[in-house]
């Protein structure tokens, strides 16, 4: 069969001729070939037609004239291509048969093509804003200077430190959390960056985690980066609403004692802090100048958040793969954020022989050191009084000193050669 026989078979469809008393179907029955390349394309039109009524939904609202107009335009459209093309039979008993089934098909077809192109279009020229009526804890954007003399010293400018706290509320008693709110300005060396650390905090089983990094200084407390949906004042997490431009992207530099015992210790999530290993000085800065540019974009551009291309994981991985190349090779677990931890552990990101301990850690060992909850289950971070600079100073120190109880340290590496060694030498240790 011709490739142009092949496709006109598969389009058409099937010519009937009438007699005295039975109709008979001149056409044979399509080949096994046609019905799967048939059933590709009803597939494909139907996942079409999903993706655009989902975005108008995401955008305008369930209960939208928009939506209902478009969604029962789109499902009126495909029921009847779907039927023309593949029950012709059906469709003459409707229509009238004098009208020319095929001819319609085509027509319609090309209007939902059209149609479906220029929603395409409406979708991709919404554009991310940064004038919305924000939720206190995303209402600020981080932007920095560098020092004139010294480029190293880095001053940031909102850096988020709210005071976390339960509260009953006075209509039911039930739990709230409140915060005091406060932003702060703080200056940091690049020249006394001394590590990395990756929070992982799960609140929906084991496969979705949100992930944090902090920064550790030789003299200085750390600080936390993350990249978070930036929530308007009636909006919650939606991880669905996230593949359809339905939340813009935030990012935020916060004190630990803000944005880790929020997760830990007022919403309940269950947080792990794992050190990373076998890192060189320059990595370490390379990744702090890559939250630098990204902040520079978010302030000179909004952003979109997605759930599966640009979120609070895979931005990470993105930037550390610049910095350190083929060291972190891809691997599904970027996508799935709950297992983030499991991959650094097979790669050598996390020291699998700690050498005050003894003897190895596996995995399940490296969880149950890192888990952060019972070492700050009692942790003041004093939101009921007004403390000082140099008192809010030492509480976020002694936040951050206690989540890394028992967790060794790992000093940066001299040179790429130690570092790399150092990484497949944990890694077959780990495997």
């Amino acid at each position: 069969m011709s490739r142009r026989s092949f496709f006109s078979r598969l389009l058409a469809p099937r010519r009937q001729a009438h007699g005295d008393t039975n109709t008979k179907t001149l056409a044979n029955p399509p080949s096994w070939l046609c019905r799967i390349v048939r059933f590709f394309i009803v597939v494909a039109l139907m996942l079409s037609a999903l993706w655009l009524l989902l975005a108008l939904w995401y955008q305008f609202g369930t209960f939208s004239p928009i939506t209902w107009l478009a969604s029962v335009f789109i499902v009126g459209l495909l029921a009847s291509i779907t039927m023309l093309e593949y029950a012709p039979t059906l469709a003459n008993k409707i229509i009238n048969k004098t009208l020319r089934t095929k001819k319609l098909s085509k027509f319609l077809t090309m209007l939902y093509s059209g149609l479906w192109l220029v929603g395409v279009g409406w979708y991709f020229s919404i554009e991310a804003k940064s004038d919305r009526d924000w939720q206190p804890e995303v209402s600020e954007v981080l932007s920095y200077t560098r020092g004139a003399n010294n480029p190293n010293l880095i001053t940031f400018y909102k850096v988020r430190n709210f005071d976390w706290y339960l509260a009953e509320k006075e209509t039911d008693g039930a739990a709230e959390i409140l915060a005091n709110e406060r932003w702060e300005t703080r200056t940091v060396d690049m020249s006394k960056l001394s590590g990395i650390d990756v929070t992982n905090s799960y609140w929906m089983g084991p496969l979705i985690a949100h992930t944090l990094v902090s920064f550790r200084f030789e003299d200085d407390r750390p600080l936390a980066f993350s990249f978070e949906i930036r929530k308007e004042d009636d909006e919650s997490f939606s991880a669905f609403a996230g593949f359809f431009r339905r939340f813009e992207l935030s990012l935020i530099a916060s004190e630990e004692r803000d944005i880790i015992y929020t997760r830990s210790n007022a919403r309940g999530e269950q947080v792990y802090l794992f050190p990373i290993s076998h890192l060189q000085k320059h990595e370490v800065k390379a990744l702090f100048e890559s939250y630098l540019k990204a902040a520079d974009e978010l302030v000179a551009k909004p952003s979109w958040y997605n759930t599966f291309t640009t979120n609070c994981t895979n931005i990470i991985f993105y930037m550390a793969r610049i910095v350190s190349g083929e060291r972190l090779p891809w691997d599904y677990r970027i996508w799935v954020s709950g297992w983030l931890p499991n991959y650094l552990f097979d790669i050598g990101m996390l020291d699998a022989n700690p050498k005050e301990q003894g003897q190895p850690w596996s995995m399940d060992t490296w969880y149950e050191r890192t888990h952060i909850n019972p070492k700050v289950q009692g942790f003041d971070n004093n939101a009921d009084i007004e403390l000082n600079e140099q008192q809010l100073i030492e509480n976020s120190r002694e936040f951050s000193k206690q989540i890394r109880q028992g967790l060794p340290m790992p000093p940066l590496a001299d040179s790429q050669m130690e570092a790399e060694s150092r990484a497949k030498s944990a890694a077959r240790v780990s495997s």
